[in-house]
């Protein structure tokens, strides 16, 4: 069974109910859950959540994100050499490339051989994953 990468732009997406994306972001989210899909994404995006959420109604959800994936060991931390791959990737992009968080992701993905990201960052689609929304 395939493996979902959670990204930032999809998790925020999901708990805000502002944000643009909110419906389509819910929509998906509960149809992988629907699914059983496993999901996983990295010690860096929460960390990125987090910092998302700091002010925000949703905080708790980040915290209660984090405690589930590491009971389920689905909390992935990026490697030394996801570190240094996606610095790499990121110095040697053009300024409207990546942010540094999604070059890590990427190479993430990479390693595990992921290919959906439950997003819809068109950084994603443009590192030739396939987008949940």
């Amino acid at each position: 069974m395939s493996v979902v990468f959670l990204d930032t732009v999809g998790l925020v997406a999901l708990w805000d109910k502002d944000d643009q994306w909110h419906s389509l972001a819910r929509s998906a989210y509960e149809g992988l859950v629907r699914e059983r899909k496993p999901m996983v994404t990295t010690t860096f995006v929460l960390l990125e959540c987090g910092n998302a959420a700091a002010r925000r109604p949703y905080r708790l959800a980040v915290d209660r994100l984090r405690q589930q994936m590491l009971d389920e060991g689905t909390l992935i931390v990026p490697t030394v050499e996801d570190w240094d791959a996606g610095w790499l990737a990121y110095r040697s992009g053009p300024g409207s490339a990546a942010g540094i968080v999604d070059q890590v992701s990427f190479t993430v993905m990479r390693r595990l051989r992921l290919r959906q990201a439950f997003t819809n960052d068109r950084h994603f689609r443009a590192a030739g994953f396939e987008l949940c929304f």
